[in-house]
């Protein structure tokens, strides 16, 4: 409706000077601007992570990537600094950078309505969903793989439709892509390389390019019935840079020559709704607190415009028979209410909607009207039932900073609170219901009950150990509010890593792209196991029941997402008592096996074939390497990133290194004490300082909470000697698995099987006129040499495998 939509992401704190005041937002939210009158308003913030991937359906419905359904985040912000809460329960993720629904007849009839997505993280692929309509809003659901790569440079970032019908996807081609994982400065960023992919139907011919710029606005208006979004859109931009006399003139011509037995008549009708408000037919804004029709507005103005075509054809779509229309026309009573004396009555009837997503709708637009009587028609959408994207919408609404004055320390109070309370514990992810087996299972004396969910965006399970007696009854509840997909597997005792590396390869094989991840030939060492939930799966919670094994011992419960078990695991202690498990732990505590000395080792050889990496990769978890440091993308990032560490150290000095840490110490992680006039000593890693201040982190394992000190506050200030990695970290490991460890990281995974790869060699030099695909020779004219290869399915090496029916061609940027 010629508004712009912006979002920012997590970390980011926000305060923009407007001429209406400053708008403020911190830790995710979305921007509105009206580009007509500059006014900016905040909404839907909630603590959320990368927002990236906007796009809307037929119906003007916002869909996103966290959240899925981004139509029901629209509610105003809560005062700053508040945040709505946290969305549970509901289809959000990161990782997506682009979507696109399927509106074009380039595209296959089966495929009509669906929408694509790009998906970088955690598995690179364009991936083809279906937009399903709930009672309460809408969801995806995943039908297949339009382009799937076992070749992490592969990293789909955005994709669009062109106004002929061909998709068109931007390809990053590097897999140094994350500011968490990988320094900004990362030599091994690509600011050169790119693709351009482009994707047609087989056997379906192109749509005209219609005529766009400089066309007869009578013309373009016409555009605005075609199926295709893109052109819709183009059409739209063209005509709001024309006069807006003579665009009104053309949509009022277009409302009279539709016709009223066409299918999609009411969305015609929609789409002249919006072109209205694009060129501000109204001349209203988005201001919050202007939509309400004030007492100084001219009697004989209001009555002017509420006769005009499209005040009529939005009280039309208000009680049409489409209730998709319906909540489409709600929606822009945000903005014309002012021309209709009967909004609040309109509202109400939208209140006592018998679709949900009406009533979800009408809450939304009570926040933007922002006055007592918009919070009286907000609670009459209580009288009907409210779950999933409605419940929340009511909720958000509720908290806003336009309708919380109104209930705030008033008599409504306790009864709000209440309401939100029932409303924040909708969206609770709920346990399936149990049968009657389960039940009577459950009723058990001494059963025991544990709660394990992932915690949002670390990689982790919220509960890491637990104890249970022999053969005693175990419910384990896991739930997975996180973006991204896991599964929670129990194993046999010291079989985590074999387990782990089994379900690594099963990523070998795309047809293995949608699997639980669970390897089929380490039945034995499994024992029980829940599918992968989460955002792309059918459910986010799986209840296992089961009895301990009546061996005492520790039995690790891990996620065997492909490269996951590294870091996501935990321990199920079976013992008879206490004391018992406390010697099963101490008894499971690493063994000293030397305290070797780099004089202990008369060679360094490195080898690097698969066997050793995989072999090295278990000596890095062993020794504990994984708590501060990543390598090949695994691990915490607390410490340097060992792919830069070995490019200084190789081989005996590398060695030294790991034994000797203290020997040659990176400056950047040097612990500093500093002895404050006050007598305060602090010690920590600086991370920047200025003529007036140091910037520091006192604990390496909190790296968010920084610590200032004033320069003039320093009495004195001495550099440690001592490095912050503590020495003696591999004497847990025997020769053997300390040369692996050394050929691991001086590989920097390079030799890991493909589907492991985080690495990627841009910058080493090559020899020989071909070079594989991926690798990124800097000759003078950039040119680049392919040496494809055919694998089993006979997909080109490095070439992202294609869906049958649909085929790709490669276009340079």
């Amino acid at each position: 409706d010629g508004d712009l939509l912006f979002r920012e992401s997590i970390f980011h704190h926000s305060q923009v000077e407007t001429p209406y005041g400053p708008v403020r937002q911190q830790n995710s939210g979305w921007f509105r601007f009206d580009p007509h009158s500059h006014r900016l308003s905040s909404f839907g913030t909630y603590h959320s992570t990368n927002p990236w991937g906007v796009t809307f359906d037929k119906w003007g419905q916002h869909v996103a990537s966290h959240p899925i359904y981004a139509a029901a985040f629209h509610s105003l912000d809560p005062p700053y600094p508040q945040q709505h809460p946290r969305p549970d329960g509901l289809q959000a993720y990161s990782g997506t950078c682009g979507h696109e629904f399927v509106d074009t007849p380039a595209f296959p009839d089966e495929l009509q309505g669906h929408f694509i997505k790009a998906r970088y993280k955690p598995t690179n692929r364009i991936e083809i969903l279906k937009w399903k309509e709930g009672p309460f809003g809408f969801d995806e659901e995943y039908v297949s793989d339009l382009i799937f790569s076992r070749n992490l440079s592969f990293i789909p970032v955005d994709l669009k439709f062109g106004p002929r019908g061909d998709l068109y996807i931007c390809d990053w081609y590097n897999p140094i892509k994350g500011h968490a994982q990988y320094s900004l400065r990362d030599e091994r960023r690509d600011r050169h390389s790119g693709r351009i992919w482009r994707v047609t139907a087989k056997g379906r011919a192109l749509s005209p390019a219609p005529k766009i710029a400089g066309a007869d606005p009578a013309d373009l208006t016409k555009l605005l019935q075609r199926p295709e979004h893109c052109v819709r859109y183009l059409a739209k931009r063209e005509l709001r840079e024309r006069d807006p006399t003579i665009v009104q003139q053309a949509v009022d011509e277009y409302l009279h020559q539709l016709d009223a037995t066409d299918p999609d008549y009411r969305r015609h009708q929609l789409e002249a709704i919006w072109m209205y408000r694009t060129i501000r037919a109204n001349g209203r804004s988005n201001a919050p607190s202007s939509h309400a029709a004030s007492p100084a507005t001219p009697s004989d103005i209001v009555a002017d415009r509420a006769d005009s075509p499209a005040i009529r054809i939005l009280r039309e779509l208000l009680g049409c028979e489409h209730h998709l229309a319906r909540a489409a026309a709600v929606e822009q009573l945000r903005y014309w209410s002012a021309e209709l004396p009967d909004a609040y009555a309109l509202l109400t009837r939208a209140a006592n909607d018998p679709a949900g997503i009406v009533r979800m709708q009408t809450a939304i637009t009570c926040s933007y009207l922002g006055t007592a009587q918009a919070l009286d028609v907000l609670l009459q959408t209580l009288q009907h039932p409210a779950d999933r994207h409605v419940a929340y919408a009511i909720q958000c609404a509720l908290g806003s900073h336009t309708l919380r004055r109104h209930w705030e320390g008033t008599d409504n109070e306790a009864r709000i609170h209440s309401i939100l309370r029932r409303l924040e514990r909708v969206n609770e992810l709920k346990e399936p219901k149990p049968t009657a087996e389960e039940a009577d299972f459950d009723a058990r004396q001494d059963l025991l009950s544990v709660r394990i969910s992932c915690l949002p965006e670390r990689m982790l399970y919220s509960v890491t150990q637990f104890a249970t007696a022999p053969g005693q009854p175990v419910k384990l509840v896991f739930v997975n509010p996180d973006a991204n997909d896991h599964n929670l597997l129990i194993v046999q005792p010291d079989s985590m890593a074999e387990v782990g590396m089994a379900a690594n390869a099963m990523a070998r094989d795309p047809q293995n792209a949608n699997s639980d991840f669970i390897p089929a030939d380490k039945q034995h060492l499994i024992l029980h196991a829940s599918p992968m939930i989460g955002p792309t799966r059918k459910t986010q919670i799986h209840v296992l029941r089961f009895e301990a094994p009546a061996e005492p011992g520790i039995y690790p419960f891990v996620c065997t997402f492909p490269g996951h078990w590294v870091v996501m695991n935990g321990r199920m202690v079976v013992a008879g008592n206490p004391a018992e498990a406390e010697a099963i732990l101490a008894a499971a505590v690493p063994q000293i096996v030397r305290e070797w000395k780099p004089a202990d080792f008369e060679s360094v050889p490195i080898t690097d074939d698969e066997a050793t990496a995989m072999r090295g990769m278990q000596a890095f978890v062993k020794a504990r390497c994984n708590q501060c440091h990543t390598v090949a993308g695994h691990g915490m990032n607390l410490g340097p990133d060992l792919t830069d560490v070995v490019k200084r150290f190789q081989g005996r000095k590398l060695l030294q290194q790991i034994l000797e840490p203290s020997a040659e110490i990176n400056k950047k992680f040097l612990i500093h004490q500093f002895v404050l006039t006050s007598g305060k000593v602090v010690s920590g890693v600086i991370t920047e300082e200025s003529p007036t201040e140091f910037r520091l982190v006192t604990n390496l394992l909190t790296p968010h909470l920084i610590t200032t000190i004033p320069r003039d506050s320093v009495d004195e200030q001495t550099a440690s000697v001592v490095s912050p990695m503590p020495a003696g970290l591999v004497n847990v490991l025997n020769r053997r698995e300390i040369l692996d460890l050394v050929s691991f990281l001086q590989t920097g995974g390079y030799k890991l099987p493909d589907h492991l790869k985080h690495l990627h060699q841009h910058h080493e030099p090559q020899t020989g006129s071909e070079h594989k695909h991926g690798d990124n020779p800097q000759d003078g004219d950039h040119q680049r040499h392919t040496e494809s290869k055919r694998d089993s399915a006979g997909n080109q090496d490095g070439n992202p495998s294609r869906k049958a029916g649909i085929s790709g061609k490669e276009a340079r940027p």
